[in-house]
């Protein structure tokens, strides 16, 4: 048995309990988690934002040492140090046939399928996102792991399963910002503070950080910000007059809100991009004129999962990380254990810190 932290039904408050895992089946793994964050993700999920079949063993960015493998697995042993991934692309569909891998229609197939059961009672449960780190153990498909590159702390790699994956990819994949470029960012939670880190790797100048949160400026300036924008409603004009009036170059929203989405194009000179890696709600209506859509000549797109290959992405951010470039610890604003993640899921809503990352 292990300790998890189980969302008995959408809206429910989590209940730290034990559940029996199964030993892994053909093709499968089980992880030991060291460290898992808790993700904006994690929250809608639980809310009903995003639909996750209940109950369920919440959390999907996670790091930890495989114990055992199941049969046909070979790709990672026992004692090998893995990084999660909650969207294992399977290779077949369309979207992987033209190598969008982050949009795989497979990936999330997991997630419906029980993988544990409580117990105190043997019922069914369904790990969040396929993964389910929000607990000391997890089972998972062989093609849900990536095996860790040497260099980076165990605890902090956790971070590299989502925060810093969409982080790094929206500003290289989605954008694809150009040295000296210009970069508004929207949020500074740990999806922010990766987008951030990310753009002063890319090389980019003026990188000005905005969040409704004055205390986070420290934060964000830690991270690689030039300038730093308590969000209000003259936003879009005060970050056109940190860029000469014209707009940033590149703004990426990682709040998921439509009026963010909104000023946060508003704010991006005419030709501009504007990549929105936030997750909104069905009623978030984001309007546009049409000549405004003609005149400003503007780039609006969604991103998923940075738009990754986490296979191929992962070895260039543990690089950055042993090369000093890249700082997972710094966007970790508390240290908690499974008892505090619906502290975090509070702090998160509040708009408060960065990162909160359980450690078990």
């Amino acid at each position: 048995m292990v300790r998890a932290a189980v969302l008995p039904a959408v809206n429910a408050p989590l209940v730290v309990t034990e559940i029996d895992l199964p030993e892994p089946g053909p093709g499968q793994v089980r992880v030991r988690l060291a460290a898992a964050g808790v993700c904006h993700s994690d929250l809608s999920l639980s809310n009903g934002t995003l639909r996750q079949p209940v109950p369920a063993v919440l959390g999907h960015e996670g790091a930890g040492t495989v114990v055992a493998v199941g049969d046909g697995v070979d790709r990672v042993a026992p004692g090998d140090k893995v990084v999660l991934n909650w969207a294992p692309a399977c290779g077949s569909c369309h979207f992987c046939g033209l190598g969008e891998v982050w949009l795989c229609a497979n990936s999330g197939n997991a997630a419906a399928a029980p993988y544990a059961t409580l117990a105190a009672d043997g019922s069914a449960l369904h790990p969040g996102l396929g993964t389910a780190v929000f607990a000391e153990e997890t089972v998972v498909a062989a093609g849900a792991v990536l095996p860790l590159p040497d260099g980076v702390p165990l605890t902090d790699a956790a971070l590299l399963g989502c925060a810093v994956l969409t982080g790094y990819g929206a500003v290289h994949h989605s954008a694809a910002v150009r040295p000296g470029e210009s970069v508004a960012v929207y949020g500074v939670g740990g999806v922010g503070l990766a987008v951030l880190q990310s753009a002063r790797i890319a090389g980019a100048g003026r990188i000005i950080a905005v969040d409704v949160a004055p205390g986070k400026e420290e934060l964000a300036i830690a991270a690689g910000a030039t300038d730093f924008v308590v969000a209000g409603e003259d936003t879009a004009k005060r970050v056109r007059g940190l860029t000469g009036g014209h707009g940033a170059d590149v703004a990426v929203e990682c709040v998921g809100r439509a009026d963010t989405i909104r000023t946060a194009w508003s704010s991006t000179r005419r030709g501009g991009r504007t990549t929105v890696v936030g997750i909104g709600g069905q009623d978030q209506k984001v309007i546009f004129s049409a000549l405004e859509l003609f005149y400003f000549g503007r780039t609006l797109s969604g991103c998923v999962y940075g738009n990754c290959d986490p296979t191929q992405d992962l070895p260039v951010l543990a690089g950055h990380v042993r090369e000093g470039r890249l700082d997972l610890s710094g966007m970790v604003t508390e240290h908690i254990g499974l008892d505090g993640i619906p502290a975090a899921f509070e702090a998160m809503t509040a708009g408060r810190g960065g990162r909160a990352l359980i450690v078990f």
